[in-house]
């Protein structure tokens, strides 16, 4: 299994980051906005975004002192066309599978 689709899978895993990532499907928040959203600490959210970051799904720009996130749309279509490749069946043709 490649290594950067672990990375990103490892990211998704956790709660608060899936609430960062539907509240990104909007489009790009501060993190200003993101904090007020979620209820968490700045050091919190900060955690969270370096992760989902790393993981290439979640874009970061400053402009100021603020910081914007958005979506990789790139990086999450791939995610996506990686799981559904893990969930696909092949059709070997024989409806009879031999067992041990």
């Amino acid at each position: 299994m490649p290594k950067e689709q672990i990375i990103m899978l490892k990211a998704i895993t956790d709660e608060s980051r899936l609430r960062i990532i539907k509240l990104l499907e909007q489009g790009e928040q501060c993190a200003c906005v993101l904090l007020e959203n979620l209820h968490f600490s700045q050091p919190t959210l900060s955690h969270h975004m370096k992760v989902l970051c790393e993981a290439g799904l979640v874009n970061s720009r400053k402009e100021g002192r603020w910081v914007y996130y958005s979506l990789n749309q790139t990086k999450g279509r791939e995610l996506a066309r990686f799981i559904e490749e893990l969930f696909q069946v092949t059709d070997t043709g024989d409806d009879h599978h031999a067992c041990c």
